[in-house]
């Protein structure tokens, strides 16, 4: 495989034998390989133990499992998508591709808007623009799709303001990028890559963090179809759509189901629905403060925002790292007892047990010890006791009658007395 790999383009999953997300997505990986296999892909699907093969795995870069890449040629691509069928196949499908896919005609360009839900087009001849296009989308690819196509043949109510230029479709309308608004174009198109509303889970979510924008999120219960459910969706989504001009370079829209995710992140428990604002560069997040009844209200929460005047809580300082670490402490031995009361027992309660038993033994100990000098003290002291008696003549007397009254095991412990005394 190393010496004939950059004979084909390989679609591989790194995983350990231990690992459990890798027995999980095995089933997966193997419904990929059985239908790329069928369409005719030229991409080849396989997997490879990292453990039993770590120089290899160590080559490519693998630091956990499971570990999808797609090798072609010289480069390997990481997949970082959900482990599903289809994402995996788009994802195989996009980046074994050709890096820009030329629109040769309106018809093509309408079947692609058709396909994709965001596309970048670079429009117009060789440039150093064009170059740092291709530059980007050899980096990006593997998020998304990089055309070309000559102005001719987009749409009629695109109006570009001069040529060559980079444009973003999507949210049926469209964004030109200029240089001296959006800085460097490889973070313009990492933050407008996703569409200007989204259903946000923990992954999309760290996904986002790359983008720089605040991202604001309804948090509701999607099965509960209750009036407040769907009027803060719904404000949101007006937001999203009528107001995008305004906030589509700062905000990310969106709704997200249930706050198990949000309140593990925010440390906090939220009562749903509600609105929070996420600043996913440094952990800080608003809560409006007060009730949301328009789009209207929704705006001016965004433009405190804007401004400075909203309250931002959280962060990623000193404190609330420490915070941060109690409370995920905290979830785990909860999780832990939750999920499974023996076990939880057994992992906390055994060393709880061991330390308890070490600390008495230390404690058993120093007291034993403390007893024992108290008594040879005491002991002394009643040795000194008797030679203020009487005269050492007559003490010598009381020893030599007591010598021969006493046995054998009693001379001993005499003897060992009157060592001490001396």
């Amino acid at each position: 495989f190393k010496e004939n790999r950059k004979d084909d383009i390989w679609l591989v999953d790194f995983y350990a034998p231990w690992c459990g997300h890798c027995k999980k997505l095995e089933p997966v990986w193997n419904e990929v390989g059985i239908e790329m296999k069928n369409m005719g892909s030229p991409v080849k699907v396989g997997k490879m133990d990292a453990t039993s093969f770590s120089s290899i795995a160590s080559e490519f870069g693998v630091r956990g499992y499971p570990t999808i890449k797609l090798l072609k040629g010289d480069l390997a691509y990481n997949y970082r998508g959900p482990r599903t069928k289809d994402d995996i196949i788009e994802f195989a499908n996009r980046v074994a591709g050709p890096l820009i896919r030329p629109l040769p005609s309106q018809h093509m360009f309408e079947h692609v808007q058709k396909r994709h839900r965001v596309l970048f087009v670079y429009v117009g001849g060789e440039s150093p623009l064009k170059e740092k296009y291709i530059e980007v989308a050899s980096e990006l690819i593997v998020y998304t799709y990089f055309f070309s196509a000559s102005e001719d043949v987009l749409p009629e109510y695109v109006t570009l303001p001069e040529l060559p230029a980079v444009v973003v479709f999507k949210d049926g309308t469209y964004f030109v990028y200029d240089e001296y608004e959006d800085g460097d174009l490889s973070s313009w198109i990492n933050r407008e890559r996703f569409q200007g509303y989204l259903h946000v889970d923990g992954f999309t979510l760290y996904e986002l963090g790359d983008t720089g924008k605040l991202v604001a999120i309804a948090v509701i219960d999607d099965k509960n179809s209750s009036v407040e459910h769907t009027r803060l969706k719904s404000i949101i989504q007006e937001v999203a759509r009528d107001y995008r001009d305004h906030f589509h370079r700062d905000f990310q829209f969106g709704h997200m189901d249930g706050n198990d995710y949000i309140n593990s992140l925010l440390m906090d428990d939220l009562t749903i629905p509600t609105i929070v604002v996420l600043n996913t560069s440094n952990q800080q997040y608003f809560l409006p403060d007060r009730h949301i009844e328009n789009t209207e209200d929704m705006v001016q929460f965004i433009n405190n925002i804007l401004d400075g005047t909203a309250e931002a809580q959280g962060g990623d300082g000193v404190l609330q790292r420490i915070k941060r670490i109690i409370y995920d402490a905290k979830s785990t031995v909860v999780s832990v007892f939750k999920s499974s009361p023996l076990l939880g027992c057994f992992l906390f309660g055994l060393p709880l047990g061991v330390i308890s038993i070490m600390c008495y033994g230390i404690c058993t100990a120093d007291t034993d010890g403390g007893m024992d000098e108290n008594e040879a003290t005491k002991k002394e002291n009643g040795d000194r006791e008797l030679t203020d008696e009487g005269s050492e003549e007559e003490q010598e007397e009381e020893k030599n009658e007591n010598y021969t009254e006493l046995s054998d095991g009693e001379l001993k412990q005499k003897n060992i007395l009157e060592k001490k005394k001396d």
